[in-house]
């Protein structure tokens, strides 16, 4: 386009008018230039019109004011329906939501509806898979739907209705769309929202004609050719003034004439409401000299306008050239990596400023430099410049080379260059582009990773443990410190094996299947990685003469992989050292037991002197009485039954000193809590009778079965039987006083139930300072005893995951006696051969 010359001004006017036409810029005198002459030819048809149409407009507008007033009251009374119908079907959607109604009440709901308010065509209940629960529609509609198929919705505009209800979670109209030959229904969407989720919606259809004729007013009806359009002004319903003909009526002005538009509502269903009235005069039609100057003054304007046009897009296309050119100098600048252009002989024609600052060397110093420059060390020129070779005959390798760049103050810093064929508008090369980055901190961090990496390993190579790691399901060693290697070797067979032999149970041996499933087979793999828990148990490997206490748990390898990590620690000084104390702590609590039955030795054989007496005596006069041949078969019988339970009450006592006594190994099973306490109170008795001690006993019926050692328990309420026999002799109590009360209760302790056993005395009591010694090795109260009687029960008590307590007995602040209490956790289930912990020790 031709630059447009400057007016020309008149003779005289040029002087005064050239400063102030000169002060304009440039893209004003442009517009100045254009909008003149079209303001000018404006003024003077707006000069002429204004002439003949002046009471024309004027009754025009009070007209067009008239028709406004009364669409926009039509307006108002059309949203007032559509909302009242709107917030109908969201309450029934609330009740479908809340589960208030079913789908037959629904039915008699939507019946109401729809024979209430005559624009409503149909209302349909479907869910959340688009299915139609329920449907209830007008006898004047139509009985096919074609928005379903088979009770299920169809693809199409329904369905976009659909989703949009479905997405948004509010009521949404569907465009109404005319069909040739069938009603124009407007479709309204109301999601069912139960607790803020989408289940389904409720789709009413409402007939547009049936809107238009009962929601206006019957006298706008009347009054006016009243329609609603959709949104791209096609006529859904009602009835319009055809296009008048004439050429008058073609006028830009006579098209809005008497007719006004509106939406109908700001929600969206895509309603507008048109109201056009009818024509009631001829208006007023100008003469050949008013068309005249009409077409020839917008002829004027057309040329003016398209002139305008055309200068129009050349200022955009420069606006436009400029914005894209600042736009790409600031993205350019805003860039963290540098940039650098070469031109074919290798001197520099374009440099970035993040170029200039990472090298310190300004725009002006580096622009048409070349080889060397300023920004090469000076001990890498030559490497430099052979690269610069490369570069210029396409040569350079694609992923980059690392570089030394010198900075203008002499600093060094590690760079990487990346180079491409700078091409362009005609696809002509015209040089190399380089991306320069500063790789300094990642060099830094790379030797800081590679040397914490050699102080880890150099950690888990000194570890005095096994430390393995293998993916699940492969045979790969994925790590493997150096006691590892020392113990089995580089490959997977001996983590496979503490694997399997952890998991395995208590009972398997070396020689057993390998076959043991861990304990977290199924979980999901992520869970596996994520768990803390870690397996653990004790292993004997018999190559190595070694017991190994063995950690395993799941990690997510580097590389993404799900693997086990086992840690093998050598325990062996440990687990003799255990079966040591457990050795020396059996031969103590066999020494009790043996140091109690000798204190009741000579209880003990007078209590077998009685049975022994009685069958003596009983012998004795068996045999006077058959010499004699003075007895009968009855009497006879009844001696020699009464000798044999003597003999077998002798033998009880006699096998239940031997059991007692008998070492052996402690062996838990399920006894039963009433036979633990007869057979302790059948030995305690013996004593407490030669010691004018009486001992009295309560079981509670509601007792469960123990899962213990039962010699052991009756060899610690033995022993706190027999010390409470001792205070009391000590405190030399009267014979009305001398009682020791056993008494066996149920428990909870932390919600797992127990059996609490209760032993009270009315001796002396403890001192203060006995209590916090009371279960010291080799400390005791009694001149004669060892110590090591109350040590013994504790640890018993202890082994059975129990505690023992003792305290004193008041009575108006005297002591009147003590008591010990302990209690046993019930055990496993009764299904559960014993109890199991959280790690097992297995041989291997």
């Amino acid at each position: 386009m031709h630059p447009v010359p400057p007016p020309v001004l008149p003779d005289g006017a040029g002087d005064a008018a050239a400063p102030w036409w000169r002060r304009l810029p440039g893209l004003r005198q442009d517009r100045v230039m254009h909008l003149a002459p079209l303001a000018a030819v404006l003024l003077f048809l707006a000069a002429i019109v204004s002439a003949f149409w002046y009471l024309r407009l004027e009754e025009v507008r009070r007209e067009q004011e008239a028709v406004k007033r009364d669409v926009e009251y039509s307006q108002q009374r059309l949203r007032l329906r559509l909302l009242e119908r709107q917030e109908q079907l969201m309450r029934l959607a609330r009740d479908v939501a809340n589960r208030e109604i079913d789908p037959a009440q629904f039915e008699v709901r939507a019946e109401s509806l729809v024979a209430q308010y005559p624009e409503l065509l149909a209302l349909s209940w479907i869910d959340e898979r688009r299915r139609v629960v329920a449907i209830q529609a007008s006898p004047s509609a139509g009985a096919a739907r074609d928005w379903m198929d088979d009770g299920v919705l169809k693809a199409g505009e329904v369905e976009t209705g659909y989703g949009l209800a479905r997405d948004l979670l509010q009521p949404v109209y569907a465009q109404p769309v005319a069909v040739k030959d069938a009603e124009t229904v407007l479709q309204l969407h109301v999601p069912v929202t139960p607790r803020g989720q989408f289940a389904g919606e409720l789709l009413a259809e409402y007939s547009v004609d049936a809107l238009l004729r009962y929601g206006v007013p019957a006298e706008i009806l009347a009054k006016y050719a009243t329609a609603l359009l959709d949104s791209r002004g096609q006529v859904l319903a009602g009835q319009s003034i055809p296009d008048r003909p004439g050429l008058s009526e073609r006028l830009p002005w006579t098209g809005k004439v008497n007719e006004f538009e509106i939406p109908v509502s700001p929600v969206g269903n895509g309603l507008i409401l048109r109201a056009q009235a009818w024509r009631t005069s001829q208006g007023v039609v100008g003469g050949t000299l008013l068309w005249l100057v009409a077409a020839l003054a917008a002829m004027t304007t057309w040329m003016l306008l398209a002139n305008w046009r055309q200068s129009q897009r050349r200022q955009q296309a420069q606006q436009a050239l400029q914005a894209e050119t600042s736009f790409r100098r600031a993205m350019e600048n805003s860039m963290l990596t540098g940039m650098r252009a070469l031109d074919l002989h290798g001197r520099i024609i374009y440099v970035n400023p993040a170029f200039c600052q990472m090298t310190g060397w300004s725009e002006e110093e580096l622009i048409g430099q070349s080889e060397p420059f300023s920004y090469w060390p000076a001990e890498d020129r030559e490497a430099l410049a052979a690269r610069l070779v490369e570069e210029l005959g396409g040569a350079s390798d694609p992923s980059g080379f690392q570089m030394r760049v010198k900075r203008k103050d002499g600093a060094l810093f590690d760079a990487r260059l990346y180079v491409s064929p700078l091409i362009d508008a005609t696809g002509k090369q015209t040089g190399w582009m380089a991306s320069m980055t500063d790789i300094t901190e990642p060099n830094r961090v790379r030797r800081q990773l590679s040397a914490s990496y050699e102080r880890f390993t150099t950690v888990l190579e000194a570890l005095d443990a096994s430390v393995s790691v293998a993916p699940l399901g492969s045979e790969e060693l994925l790590f493997a410190n150096k006691l590892y290697r020392q113990w089995f070797g580089g490959t997977t067979a001996g983590h496979m094996k503490l694997v399997v032999r952890a998991g395995t149970p208590e009972t398997t041996s070396s020689d057993e299947s390998l076959d043991a499933v861990d304990s977290f087979a199924g979980l999901p793999l992520e869970s596996l990685a994520e768990s803390p828990v870690a397996e653990q148990a004790e292993v004997y490997i018999e190559r190595l003469d070694k017991w190994l206490e063995v950690r395993s748990r799941y990690l997510n390898w580097v590389d993404g992989r799900l693997a086990q990590m086992v840690i093998a620690t050598d325990i062996t000084a440990r687990r003799r050292a255990e079966e040591q104390a457990a050795a020396q702590a059996e031969r103590a609590q066999t020494a009790s037991r043996l140091i109690t039955m000798g204190e009741m030795a000579s209880s003990v054989a007078h209590e077998l002197n009685q049975p022994l007496t009685a069958i003596n005596n009983y012998c004795t006069g068996m045999i006077s009485r058959v010499r004699n041949g003075s007895i009968s078969q009855d009497d006879l019988l009844g001696a020699l039954d009464k000798t044999a339970r003597q003999a077998q009450r002798a033998g009880q006592v006699v096998q239940h000193i031997r059991s007692f006594v008998k070492r052996s190994e402690p062996r838990r099973q399920w006894a039963e809590v009433p036979a633990i306490v007869e057979q302790v109170v059948e030995l305690a008795e013996i004593e407490l009778r030669r010691r004018q001690v009486r001992l009295t006993h309560h079981v509670d019926p509601r007792l469960p079965a123990l899962f213990a050692d039962p010699i052991l328990i009756e060899q610690v309420l033995l022993n706190l039987i027999k010390n409470g026999a001792d205070s009391i002799e000590a405190a030399q109590r009267a014979p009305g006083n001398r009682m020791v009360n056993l008494r066996v209760t149920p428990r909870e302790v932390a919600g797992v139930a127990a059996v609490q056993f209760a032993v009270a005395d009315t001796g002396r009591g403890l001192a203060p300072e006995a209590l916090s010694r009371l279960y010291e090795a080799f400390f005791s109260t009694k001149s004669e005893g060892l110590g090591i009687g109350l040590n013994l029960c504790r640890s018993i008590i202890e082994s059975h995951q129990g505690r023992i307590e003792a305290d004193n007995l008041y009575n108006a602040g005297q002591i009147v006696g003590c008591r010990f209490v302990f209690w046993i956790p019930v055990g496993p289930s009764l299904d559960a051969p014993k109890p199991s912990g959280n790690s097992s020790k297995v041989v291997a």
